[in-house]
């Protein structure tokens, strides 16, 4: 019989919906039950693609004798943490506190008021590798609470006031923004792993707002800032954690290598890597950081596009009960699908009869192309086109196996991410459909995620759900800002300044920055703030960003003042701690290198008007902003546009830098020269 998860529409839930487990939603009908049956609450966070989520649900939650437990002396509470990253937030920081160290599934003990007394990570069901045994666990607490309490309670107090504490030291003033900029870029470079690239060891996660970063120092005269960004770049492209067959990236390498990897892919990883990646061809031409970039994309729109436009969350870790049977070979499926060419292909990725897992091989190059030129008598272009007919009969033939599962759910923030990789690689690359992908995101995120003007967080099968939290707003607004910035429909700024001056209403914290969930949420055991990066950018990092660009768009100073006040809680961590505050790093570089605002007037059907733009998006310029319009501008064009009006009826170019305007121009020369 299912249990109360039935009802609900995060596919992760309904995964547990026939659990013998008595599973609750997060609500107040299993809070007020525990308040009155006084019984602790078990809080078991996850999500659909972890691998772990699916093991401790398969070993525990499905066991009737650990579910029967479970039901007599807990109120079981099972959250999907992409659906509400403010739960997560919380509780997480609870784990941290209590264990050292988070991740998931999370597992929390909470008493009925909510406060967090035991918590941990995945538990087996019996006792194994050091760990307790989930089954005497309940059993342990059980009996504390019934005989214990005030030992408890004693506990829970102490880690809500950490948390509480925890939720108001971000607003301290930090230090000097360049001092910030120079120090964090300092400590990157020294701690760069030049053996096998990226930062720290395994397991090892891909870091592309720290390459994004560093990309951008490296435009602003920091030489030494480029060769680690381009050097992560190729260790993560060489296969392993890129899936080199059907492009896209998994979560992060299980080793120092990039090679075995947990298999989930994610759709917030795929979109912050896909930019990465164009932002270095544009800055090199290397055509490999080109093909990865257009790779991942192609997998997003092939395998988590809605059709109602929408973008999915993930593809799982596992598919036909193992974990990365989709991705692997064995040498024998290589040659029947390779046939003639399989000879080459095993050079190139080093393939044996006994595998490098568990008798399967996780593709990884072993020769690069020059050496495949030589060993093969093969030209560089000869390689090249070998390699990518291998990949696409590989494809084929790996299309007939069970799929991962999808979770299918929408969300905001991790869609506007994406909107803004398609809109960018659409302009970048010349590729239309990636821009029309874009405008059909864009339109369904602002009509199926919002009601009467209030935005949603999440979408599956026709139904929003209630909540909505800061970095949905800021990720919208910024990947409404690239869009408007590829096709220049006004509707998609004066969207983005609408949703702008909604997220200040709705998340403002006075002592500067944002809450992460609106005044009008629920209330929790704190009201979440979190300024670091993690996996996907802070919802602050990406509200300071967003107000940073409207207000070079617009000329509201108001706007640049509140995002250079949220800075201020960051500066000096971020000095220390670069990799946990990537994109803060991005946005701060963007506010103290004097941005461009580029304002172009004339006939969008003009060769002229078309060829300013064109040289404005011919290179990565991450420290410039561009409006465009015939004249006079449409109804909710940027600011920017206005009083600018074309010169003796030619397409005109208006540039200012840094509070000083240059001359209009009306010749492509004359505009190359104000823009080099």
């Amino acid at each position: 019989m299912p249990n109360h998860l039935a009802q609900t529409t995060s596919p992760y839930l309904l995964q547990h919906a026939d659990n013998p487990v008595d599973w609750y939603p997060w609500g107040e009908l299993a809070l007020e039950r525990a308040r009155l049956e006084d019984k602790p609450i078990f809080l078991s966070i996850g999500y659909a693609a972890c691998h772990w989520c699916h093991v401790m649900a398969h070993e525990s939650f499905e066991d009737p004798e650990i579910a029967a437990i479970l039901n007599n002396h807990f109120i079981c509470i099972k959250v999907d943490r992409e659906q509400r990253p403010d739960l997560d937030s919380i509780y997480m920081a609870a784990v941290t506190a209590l264990t050292g160290q988070g991740g998931w599934p999370m597992s929390v003990f909470l008493t009925p008021q909510l406060h967090p007394f035991f918590a941990g990570t995945y538990f087996p069901p019996t006792p194994r590798d050091g760990m307790p045994g989930f089954k005497e666990l309940l059993l342990s607490l059980s009996e504390a609470w019934q005989n214990r309490r005030d030992e408890i309670e004693g506990v829970g107090a102490q880690v809500r006031a950490a948390l509480q504490s925890r939720a108001g030291s971000g607003n301290a003033p930090g230090g000097s923004f360049p001092e910030t900029l120079a120090a964090a870029t300092r400590i990157l470079i020294e701690s760069y792993d030049w053996k096998f690239g990226g930062w720290g060891s395994a397991p090892k996660f891909p870091q592309p707002m720290t390459i994004e970063f560093l990309l951008r120092r490296s435009l602003g005269g920091e030489a030494r800032a480029l060769k680690p960004a381009l050097h992560a770049l190729n260790a993560m492209a060489r296969g392993g954690m890129y899936d080199v067959v059907g492009g896209g990236f998994a979560r992060y390498s299980t080793d120092d290598t990039w090679h075995i990897p947990h298999f989930e892919k994610m759709l917030y990883d795929n979109a912050q890597l896909a930019r990465a990646y164009l932002h270095a061809w544009q800055m090199t031409g290397e055509a490999s950081f080109r093909q990865v970039a257009d790779a991942t994309l192609d997998f997003v729109r092939r395998e988590l596009l809605s059709l109602e436009g929408g973008f999915y969350s993930s593809l799982d870790a596992d598919s036909d009960g193992q974990e990365g049977s989709y991705y692997a070979w064995t040498q024998t499926e290589v040659r029947q699908a390779l046939q003639d060419q399989a000879a080459f292909f095993e050079r190139a990725y080093a393939i044996r009869a006994a595998g490098n897992r568990e008798g399967r091989t996780i593709l990884q190059r072993a020769l690069d192309d020059a050496s495949l030129s030589q060993a093969f008598g093969m030209t560089r272009e000869q390689v090249v086109s070998t390699l990518a007919d291998c990949h696409a009969r590989l494809f084929v033939s790996r299309s007939t196996r069970i799929r991962p599962g999808t979770d299918d759910k929408i969300l905001t923030a991790w869609n506007g991410l994406m909107l803004a990789a398609f809109a960018e690689a659409g302009r970048a690359m010349g590729r239309a459909e990636f821009q029309e992908l874009a405008g059909r995101n864009a339109d369904f995120l602002l009509t199926s995620l919002q009601t009467q003007g209030t935005l949603h967080r999440a979408w599956r099968k026709g139904l929003a759900s209630s909540e909505v939290f800061l970095e949905d707003y800021a990720a919208l607004i910024l990947g409404l800002v690239e869009l408007y910035q590829t096709d220049f429909n006004p509707r998609w700024f004066s969207e983005a300044e609408r949703l702008a001056e909604e997220m200040i209403r709705r998340f403002n914290d006075p002592a500067g920055g944002f809450f992460d969930t609106p005044v009008d949420a629920e209330k929790l055991l704190i009201r979440p703030k979190d300024l670091q990066d993690n996996a996907t950018p802070s919802g602050n990092a990406l509200a300071a960003e967003a107000l940073l660009k409207l207000a070079a768009l617009t000329e509201r100073s108001d706007w640049r003042e509140r995002a250079e006040q949220a800075f201020q809680l960051v500066a000096g961590p971020a000095a220390h701690y670069p990799t946990a505050f990537g994109r803060w790093l991005s946005v701060v570089d963007f506010d103290m290198n004097r941005v461009k605002q580029v304002a172009v007037i004339g006939d969008p059907g003009n060769v002229r008007t078309q060829a300013f733009i064109a040289h404005v998006w011919s290179t990565y310029r991450p420290n410039l902003v561009l409006a465009a319009s015939s004249y006079p501008p449409g109804e909710g064009s940027p600011a920017l546009l206005a009083d600018r009006p074309p010169i003796a009826g030619e397409p005109t170019a208006y540039v200012c830098e840094g509070f000083v305007c240059l001359k209009p121009v009306t010749g492509l020369e004359e505009f190359r020269q104000q823009i080099p």
